[in-house]
């Protein structure tokens, strides 16, 4: 195996665990965003009030996108299983 081989394996690695992650954390930053307004046009500055929103809606994102991020480990772990004659030179 290359440097070439393992820092191109690696990027890809770390590219797809980004994507797959980014449904998530981009509902959570909506909904932090949207509680941060209101608790600062009512000014309730309670910290626990965040949270559970945050917590609730990164759980459904999850639940809800678990079919796409599922294909696309399989097909990353299939791929690469099938490629190990190649990879091993």
């Amino acid at each position: 195996m290359s440097p070439e081989f393992v820092i191109g394996f690696m990027r890809s690695a770390i590219e797809l665990t980004l994507s797959l992650a980014l449904p998530m954390l981009l509902a959570g930053l909506s909904v932090g965003i949207i509680v941060s307004i209101i608790q600062a046009a009512t000014q309730i500055q309670e910290q626990t009030l965040t949270f559970i929103p945050k917590l609730c809606v990164i759980f459904g994102m999850l639940i809800y996108s678990f079919p796409w991020i599922l294909e696309r480990i399989s097909s990353f772990t299939t791929n690469i299983l099938i490629n190990i004659p190649q990879y091993v030179r």
